[in-house]
């Protein structure tokens, strides 16, 4: 579980980057919350993977 916590930041990345797929083939490009909703998604994921990283560096 423990290894499954260190790569929450890259798995919340991973899980905006599928949002932004899935609202691409399902043709919902035109709202607006659902891609801020994502931004936000994919920016937590790369702060979390910083601080993470700098966590277990130190």
């Amino acid at each position: 579980m423990n290894n499954l916590i260190k790569y929450w930041g890259v798995l919340l990345i991973i899980l905006g980057t599928i949002i932004l797929v899935i609202s691409y083939l399902f043709d919902l490009g035109d709202y607006n919350w659902l891609h801020a909703i994502t931004l936000l998604i994919m920016i937590a994921g790369l702060v979390v993977h910083i601080v993470m990283n700098k966590k277990h560096i130190d």
